[in-house]
This record gives C-alpha cells, sequence and structure tokens, in this order.
C-alpha cells in the first residue's frame, strides 16, 4: 500500500523524472497514459488503505492494541504501568493493594473480609469461595467454621446459620419495601409491616422478626387471632389457621409453591421419565420423540437421527472439538469464552473472556481462519444465536446490557440496558424467546421478546449466582448454573415447574458453560479442569468425558437437530408472517415486520430479510478523502495543461519545459542528473487484518 510518506513520495517522483526523461522519444499520448497509471495506482492503494488498514497491524499473539491504535508487548499489559497513550492496557486490572480488613482475590480484586464463604462469587473468579468447607448434596453451607443445613430449611423464617445468610432477601427473593403512602403496594400473599414494608405473609408471628420494625411479630398472643381473615393469609387457594401462625394448602391436583401459591400438577414434567414428548393417558405415561429422533428400543431415550453430534468448547488452547477424536481449530487465538455454534454451515462463534471482540470459524474451510465478526463494548459474559432470523444476541457485564447485531456482524445494538452483571443469555427463534441471568445485588432470570420488548421474570427466588443457560426445545425447558448454590436448576418457559436437578457432586464448582441434548447435560468446570455430563432428570449416571482442560469455558453441542427449521415469528411469540419477516436493525433497537409479497428475498435466509443503517465516515476520514481528490484534481489540470503545451506548442529545450514551484506548487519534474535513471518504489501493503 502506498502511503503519503517520504519513502512513498520519493518512489513516486523518481518515476515521473522518468517519464520526463523520455521527452527525446516522439511525442504521444502515451505521457499522458503513463502519468494516469502512476496516479491510478497512488488514488486507489490510499482509498482502499484508509478504509482497511489504516492502523498498524499488531501482532496476534506478542502485542495488545491499544484503544488509540498503538501496539504494545502484551508483557506491558497490567503490569501497573500505563503503556497505552490512552491508558488503555491498565483499564481494567485491579491493582489496588488490600487493606488488613480484605480478603485479596486471585482477580486482584478486594472484597471485605465478610463476604468470605457467603455463597456468592464476589471475586469474580471464585477464590472467595475456594477455602470453604464443602457440604454434601443437598446440604447449605453456612460459611466457614458453621454447619450445613439442609435445604429444607432454607428461607423458612428461622436464622438457622450464625449470620442468617439462610433467611437473607438476596437468596429468599422477598420484595423491596414499598411506600407508606400506597395501602394497597403489598400483595395478596404478603404481610405489610407499619413502615410499609412487604415481607411473606408465612413469616407473620414465626417468632423471628421479618420486618425492619419488627412489627410482623406483634399480637401474635392473641389465642383467637386468625391470620386467614386478612387476604386469606395470602394464600392463593386455602388457608389453615394454626395455634400459632397459619398454613397455606392446595387442591388434590395442585402443589405449593413458595409458601403460598398453588400450581398445577404436570404429571409428566413431575415424573420426570420422557426424554421428549410425554402424553397422560388416564394416568398413564406415554413417552414419544419429536421429529429428527428415534426411541431406543431397551432405554426408551429420543436419540438424535444421522451422525454424531460434536461436543464444542474453548478452553486456554483455543476452541477445540470433540467426536471421535478431539482436535484444535484455533489455537493461535487461546482463551476460554462463551461459544455458540450454527448448525446449517458449521459455523462457530465465539468470545475470548476479558475481551471484546467476537469471532467465528468454519469447522469445514482448512486451514481454519478465525475471523472477526464485531468489536463490542465491554466484556462478553454470555453468547447465543437466533439462526431463523441470523442475529448474534450477548451480554456484556461491564455494559450492564443485553446487546444483538446482524449475523455478519454489519451493525449492532444494544437491545436492553441498566441490568446488573449480566451472565449469559439464551434464546428460542421457533417461539420468539430471549432469556439473560444476571448477578448482581438482585440475581435472577428474565425473558422478553426478540426485540426485548414484553419484558418479564422467570426466576427470582431461591437463586444467588445463575452464570450459565441453556434449552432444552424438545421439553421447552430453561436450565441454568447457580454458582452460589452449586446447582443445576430447571423451570419451564412461563417459570413453573421448577426443579433441582444436579446439586453439587465435585464438579460444579466454577462452570462457565452449560449445554443440554438428548437425555444429558454437559458443561465444563473449571476447578477440576474437566468436561463432564450427567442425566438432565435427576443429574445420575455423572461422567467425565474429558480431564486435565486447562480454564474450560463455553460449552456447544453441534447437530443439525439442535437448530430445526421453522418460520420466523417476526419478534412477536406466536406471530408469523406469510410472506417472511423483516428484521430491521437501527440505532433504537430491534424491528421486526412482516414483508410484501413483491418484497426481494435475502438468499442466504429464505423469507428473512435483513437491513442495517448506512455506515458513515468518520469526520477525519472524509476530511482526509476530500483533501486528497482536490489535490489529484489540481495535479490532474496541471498534467493535462502540460501535455497540451507540450503538443499543440513549438519544440523548447528541457530546461524550459521544467515547471517551476511558483507555477504548479508541486515540482513534478526535475532535471535528472546525466547519466542517471529513476526508478519505481514498490509498496508494501501492510498485514492484512484478522482473518483476511
Amino acid at each position: 500500500m502506498w502511503l503519503f510518506d517520504s519513502s512513498g513520495v520519493t518512489s513516486y517522483f523518481r518515476a515521473l523524472r522518468l517519464v520526463a526523461a523520455s521527452q527525446d522519444s516522439p511525442r504521444s499520448m502515451g505521457h499522458l497514459g503513463g502519468l494516469f497509471l502512476l496516479i491510478a495506482p497512488l488514488f486507489w492503494s490510499h482509498i482502499w488503505g484508509a478504509a482497511g488498514h489504516s492502523l498498524p497491524a499488531c501482532h496476534k499473539q506478542l502485542e495488545f492494541r491499544c484503544g488509540d491504535g498503538v501496539c504494545v508487548f502484551k508483557l506491558k499489559v497490567c503490569d501497573g504501568h500505563a503503556d497505552c497513550g490512552d491508558g488503555s492496557d491498565e483499564r481494567h486490572c485491579r491493582h489496588a493493594g488490600c487493606k488488613t480488613d480484605e480478603f485479596s482475590c486471585y482477580s486482584r480484586r478486594c472484597i471485605s473480609i465478610n463476604s468470605l464463604c457467603d455463597g456468592v462469587d464476589d471475586c469474580g473468579d471464585g477464590s472467595d469461595e475456594d477455602s470453604c468447607p464443602k457440604c454434601a448434596t443437598g446440604s447449605f453451607s453456612c460459611g466457614m467454621s458453621d454447619v450445613c443445613l439442609p435445604r429444607s430449611q432454607l428461607c423458612d423464617g428461622r436464622n438457622d446459620c450464625k449470620d442468617g445468610r439462610d433467611e437473607t432477601r438476596k437468596l429468599c427473593g422477598s420484595v423491596q419495601p414499598r411506600p407508606q403512602s400506597s395501602p394497597t403496594s403489598c400483595a395478596a400473599s404478603e404481610f405489610r409491616c407499619r413502615d410499609g414494608e412487604c415481607i411473606r405473609h408465612a413469616w407473620r408471628c414465626d417468632h423471628s422478626p421479618d420486618c425492619s420494625d419488627g412489627s410482623d411479630e406483634d399480637d401474635c398472643d392473641i389465642g383467637d387471632q386468625d391470620e386467614c381473615r386478612v387476604n386469606n393469609g395470602g394464600c392463593s387457594h386455602y388457608c389453615l389457621d394454626q395455634s400459632v401462625g397459619f398454613l397455606c394448602s392446595c387442591p388434590a391436583n395442585m402443589k405449593l409453591v413458595g409458601d403460598s401459591r398453588c400450581e398445577e400438577v404436570d404429571s409428566c414434567l413431575e415424573s420426570d421419565v420422557c426424554d421428549q414428548l410425554c402424553v397422560d393417558i388416564n394416568n398413564s405415561l406415554t413417552c414419544k420423540c419429536h421429529e429428527g429422533y428415534h426411541m431406543n428400543a431397551s432405554s426408551g431415550e429420543c436419540r438424535a437421527n444421522g451422525e454424531e453430534a460434536q461436543l464444542v468448547f474453548t478452553s486456554s488452547k483455543g476452541i477445540q472439538l470433540r467426536n471421535a477424536e478431539s482436535k484444535s481449530l484455533a489455537a493461535y487465538l487461546p482463551g476460554p469464552g462463551p461459544v455458540a455454534v450454527v448448525a446449517s454451515n458449521l459455523t462457530l462463534y465465539w468470545a475470548q473472556r476479558e475481551q471484546g471482540s467476537i469471532y467465528r470459524i468454519s469447522v469445514n474451510k482448512k486451514p481454519h481462519e478465525a475471523i472477526l465478526v464485531v468489536r463490542v463494548q465491554g466484556l462478553v459474559s454470555g453468547l447465543a444465536i437466533d439462526w431463523i432470523h441470523q442475529l448474534l444476541y450477548w451480554t456484556s457485564s461491564e455494559e450492564g446490557s443485553v446487546n444483538v447485531a446482524l449475523l455478519d456482524g454489519s451493525s449492532q445494538v444494544q437491545l436492553i440496558t441498566g441490568l446488573y452483571d449480566p451472565s449469559a443469555v439464551a434464546v428460542d427463534p421457533l417461539r420468539g424467546l430471549l432469556f439473560w441471568a444476571q448477578c448482581g445485588g438482585s440475581p435472577k432470570v428474565e425473558k422478553s421478546s426478540l426485540d426485548g420488548s414484553s419484558r418479564a421474570d422467570v426466576v427470582t427466588s431461591l437463586i444467588q449466582q445463575p452464570v450459565a443457560l441453556t434449552l432444552d426445545m424438545t421439553r421447552q425447558l430453561l436450565y441454568w448454573f447457580d454458582q452460589g448454590m452449586r446447582s443445576i436448576s430447571r423451570i419451564s418457559l412461563d417459570g413453573r415447574h421448577r426443579k433441582t436437578v444436579v446439586e453439587s457432586n465435585g464438579y460444579l464448582d466454577r462452570l462457565f458453560g452449560l449445554a443440554v441434548f438428548e437425555g444429558f447435560l454437559y458443561w465444563g468446570d473449571e476447578v477440576t479442569g474437566s468436561i463432564c455430563r450427567a442425566n438432565k432428570h435427576s443429574g445420575s449416571n455423572l461422567q467425565v468425558l474429558m480431564s486435565n482442560v486447562t480454564s474450560p469455558g463455553g460449552v456447544a453441542l453441534l447437530h443439525p437437530v439442535l437448530q430445526p427449521h421453522g418460520p420466523s415469528v417476526c419478534g412477536r411469540p406466536g406471530m408469523t408472517c406469510q410472506h417472511g419477516c423483516v428484521v430491521d436493525l437501527h440505532p433504537d433497537g430491534l424491528r421486526f415486520s412482516c414483508g410484501s409479497p413483491g418484497t426481494k428475498e435475502n438468499s442466504q435466509v429464505p423469507g428473512i430479510f435483513s437491513t442495517a443503517p448506512a455506515k458513515t465516515l468518520p469526520d477525519a476520514t472524509f476530511a482526509g478523502y476530500l483533501s486528497l481528490i482536490m489535490f489529484l484534481a489540481v495535479l490532474l489540470v496541471g498534467t493535462a495543461l502540460w501535455w497540451w503545451r507540450e503538443e499543440l506548442w513549438p519544440s523548447r529545450s528541457l530546461t524550459l519545459q521544467s515547471f517551476s514551484l511558483k507555477e504548479s506548487r508541486v515540482p513534478l519534474i526535475v532535471q535528472p542528473p546525466s547519466g542517471s535513471e529513476a526508478d519505481v518504489g514498490p509498496g508494501n501493503p501492510s498485514e492484512a487484518g484478522l482473518g483476511r
């Protein structure tokens, strides 16, 4: 690439001297043609170079690119000294020295000693929970030098742990205080304290003050008091008064959920024996499989037709596949991180942990080249793909947002903002649903339509730190891993029929990826360095598929049956389009609309059309182009004038033909020394960007 540096200009003028030296040959239009041949490569190489290679390429493995484009050695990143002009090499390193009453995390973060072994990953890397006593399966740890409780004692209204952590609102999910002035602000299942705070009605008169003013324990010794007379005790169905307090109960075909709410019993999910379809006829369950699967005659399990699925995971060695044999695809871009797949064309998308970039790689193409798809704001904590509408979703823990981009990376936008440490995302494009988890002060799992509208809670109680999500499309169930509770649970897409499937078993310490396929859950555990799987119904049949995996990260399964073809929902659950769906990604968000019969369809995805706003050039780049065009215009006018005088005016000596600085402002032609030759210096294109 030729740029306007000293070497390029020198070579350029030497070439022009060569043209001038040829004046003793017959004059012809070739003079002007020669100049055009010299000018055209200079012009176009500058245009393309400015668009794609205006910054120097950093060495992929040895260098770090600063925010201002400068390259520094990776060894200088987070060394306590700002080597980048904008300080971006030290921006997320947390170098502060810890105080005597603070714990120093492996990640260099400082946390309060009181946060040790509280069941929450306050360090962000789990180091504050590593040295804590491990409780047996089904137990809850009260922290260092304290007891392990059975889960039946959690959120029962009594402080069984010394510090009361088994009854905290963060764990049990009680609601926040409501304004005093709103007499109807508490739900029917809640008791309103004198100060306006709302607590669970079941906590009333349980000999443990739950209101901040203790008013929930007032007037509890009156023998004839019947709590069921007020809002039915907060029970959705039956309220049974007791000598102290009350109990909620349900009809025969329902079960009690959360102390006060009755939920219909789903016999199929209650028994949990069918891998996929379940039919209940006269209390007799019949299991069936979806299209693309077949039932194993001996075990009754649903198995996918066709070739064996490939397990995809990331680690410190890069992104890897495992079926008959494990192989690495992108060892030159090491680092664990979230991963997602497109089964139709065997393309993998992943983001390196602690990096703001998302890459893709094709399994079929060799050599396996990692292509940069999109640079993002903040760190990517979760990744999911909508294969129907060709969209890429991700969560950014730093930005506190759920984001979306076209699958080719040509346009992106923040879809949902204001989240506190979002950690994972999952998408069901067949039903038009988007799910995400956040781990901050109010941990929860939420859902919305694909465009971020119709937002609703899915899981809000008995949840501490959800860091991984996955969908069982065949049963319409959402699974999540809770880092704080060291368990994998599932729930229906409408927030019912919750069940804990896998509890702490020695391989659920620090998990960053979760996937479900056929009858198994798959995950990678960083503490044990293993890739595991277990039965998705009960957590039984634990198998360690791979061990000695350094820093396992995201996990996914690659098989066509996991991404079935289906109609687009056009962004709204239950809404389909007769003539295809138009996907419009604009600065204000994501918009879906139904296309007309005459709309030209996207050749890549039948029935789905993608549009994105046109990209505008930065002001500095536009000014550079404008200056270049003006310079070339003056240059061409001067050249044409020179040719016209040469061709039509009488012959003059070479000395008289030379332009002066006063006339042209640019010394285009200079008489070469006697016996010398001018040559043209070759251009040196900068190193191509990633994947080009």
